[in-house]
C-alpha cells in the first residue's frame, strides 16, 4: 500500500515528502514530475508566487538509475523565496518574528480556528502549513503514482469545467496532453475566454473566484476497491483525497447531486453484453463505481473550489489579541488557482487509484504486479466467453 507523508512551510526551506510501499522496477524520472509541477503552476488568475517558483523536484531517495527501488522515495521541492524569509523562518532561535508577525486572521481560512487550537502567538505558524504552497509536493507524488497507471495504460486527466458562474462544455475527445497548453485547462474554447475575462475583472476589485474541476480516469480495469469494507470502497477513498485539497468543498462521481433529481429508471447504468467489449454500460451516471469498486467505465469525479480567501479587498475581522475590529491580512495570493486545483485533484485521484490497483494485483517488483495483472486480464476474459 502506498503511504506518504508531506512536510515544509510555504516560506521555509522546502517542501519534503517520503512516499512509502512504492514497488521497485517502475521507471522514475525527475522529468516527468517536473512536468507536471509546471502544469500546477499554470492557469490564468496565478499570483506572483508563480514568477518567484519554478518548481522542481529532486528525488533524494528510492530511485537508482531511473528505477525505483522498492525502498521509500523521498522527494524535495525547494522554496525559492526562502532567501526573502529565511530570518523569520529559520528554524533557529532567535527569528525576527515581530518583522511579518501576523495577528488579524482572514476569513474562510485556517488561521483563525489553528492559533486558538495549537496555542500560537503568530497567525503565521498556521497559515504557513495550511497555505496551498503544499499542494505542490503532493503533485509531485501524485506523478509517482502515475508513472505505475500509466505503465498499464491508465490514463488521468484533470480539467476545468466551470469558473464562478460560466460553464464549460466538455469535450472529452479533448482530453490530452494539449489541453494544458491553453489558458485554464479547458476543453470549452469560447466558455474559457469568458471566464479570463470574470477573472480579470475579479482581480481588478481585489476579488477571487472559484470553480468546479473534473478528474477523468481512463481504462481503469474492474474490480479495483471494494464493497466488503467501508473503507476500502474506492468512490469513499477518492472522495477523501480530493476533500483534502485546500479549498475543496465539495465533491461528486457521475451523476453526483443531480441524482436526487432522476428516478431510478433514469438514473441507473442499463447492462449490456458483446463479443468484443464483454460487460458494459452506454451510460455512465455510476461515474465508473458501483458498489465502491471500478466496473470498467471511466471514472468520473467533480469537486467544487470556494474562492480563495485571501483578498487584495480584504474582508472585516478581529485582531487576535486586541480584539480590536480590523481588515483581514492580506497575503500574496491568486485571483484564482481552479487550473491548479484541477492538477492536484488529478494527482490525488492518481495516487488512490494506483493504491486500489497495487492491493489488487499485489507485490514487490513490477515483474510480480504484471504477472498477477496479466492473470486477471485472463480471467476476465474468460468470463467474457458465453457459455454454451
Amino acid at each position: 500500500m502506498l503511504r506518504y507523508l508531506t512536510s515544509g512551510e510555504s516560506h521555509g526551506k522546502a517542501l519534503v515528502a517520503i512516499v512509502e510501499g512504492f514497488p521497485a522496477g517502475f521507471e522514475i524520472s525527475e522529468e516527468y514530475i517536473n512536468k507536471q509541477l509546471k502544469k500546477r503552476q499554470g492557469g490564468h488568475g496565478r499570483g506572483g508566487r508563480m514568477a518567484i517558483e519554478t518548481d522542481k523536484v529532486q528525488i533524494i531517495a528510492g530511485v537508482r538509475d531511473g528505477k525505483s527501488m522498492g525502498s521509500p522515495i523521498t522527494l524535495m521541492i525547494e522554496n525559492k523565496d526562502w532567501e526573502n524569509w529565511q530570518n523569520i523562518m529559520q528554524a533557529a532561535k532567535g527569528a525576527h518574528i515581530e518583522e511579518r508577525k501576523v495577528t488579524k486572521p482572514r476569513p474562510g481560512h485556517a488561521d483563525l480556528t489553528g492559533t486558538i487550537k495549537y496555542n500560537h502567538k503568530d497567525v503565521r505558524n498556521v497559515l504557513e502549513r495550511a497555505s496551498a504552497r503544499e499542494t505542490a509536493i503532493r503533485v509531485a507524488v501524485g506523478a509517482l503514482a502515475e508513472c505505475i497507471l500509466q505503465h498499464f495504460e491508465i490514463d488521468v486527466f484533470g480539467h476545468v469545467v466551470k469558473i464562478a458562474t460560466v460553464d464549460a462544455k466538455v469535450n472529452y475527445e479533448n482530453l490530452n496532453e494539449e489541453l494544458y497548453n491553453t489558458p485554464l485547462y479547458c476543453t470549452d474554447e469560447v466558455a474559457t475566454g469568458e471566464m479570463i475575462k470574470i477573472i480579470d475583472e475579479a482581480k481588478n476589485n481585489g476579488d477571487s473566484l472559484g470553480g468546479i474541476v473534473e478528474v477523468v480516469a481512463k481504462n481503469v480495469p474492474k474490480g479495483l476497491g471494494s464493497y466488503v469494507h467501508w473503507d476500502r470502497k474506492l468512490d469513499a477513498r477518492l472522495a477523501y483525497a480530493v476533500m483534502s485539497i485546500q479549498a475543496i468543498k465539495a465533491v461528486e462521481l457521475g451523476a453526483g447531486f443531480n441524482s436526487a433529481n432522476l428516478s431510478g429508471s433514469e438514473l441507473h447504468d442499463e447492462i449490456y453484453f458483446s463479443g468484443e467489449k464483454g460487460f458494459y454500460h452506454e451510460t455512465n451516471n455510476s461515474g465508473g463505481i458501483e458498489g465502491g469498486m471500478s466496473n470498467g467505465e471511466p471514472i468520473i469525479l467533480r469537486a467544487a473550489m470556494k474562492p480563495i480567501p485571501t483578498l487584495y479587498k480584504p474582508l472585516k475581522s478581529v485582531d487576535y489579541f486586541t480584539k480590536e475590529q480590523y481588515e483581514a491580512s492580506v497575503e500574496r495570493s491568486d485571483s484564482c488557482a481552479v487550473s491548479a486545483a484541477a492538477i492536484v485533484a488529478q494527482s490525488v485521484v492518481s495516487l488512490e487509484i494506483a493504491n486500489s490497483f497495487l492491493e489488487k494485483f499485489a507485490g514487490d517488483n513490477l515483474q510480480e504486479i504484471e504477472g498477477n495483472y496479466e492473470n486477471y486480464v485472463n480471467y476476465l476474459a474468460e468470463i467474457n466467453e458465453v457459455s454454451r
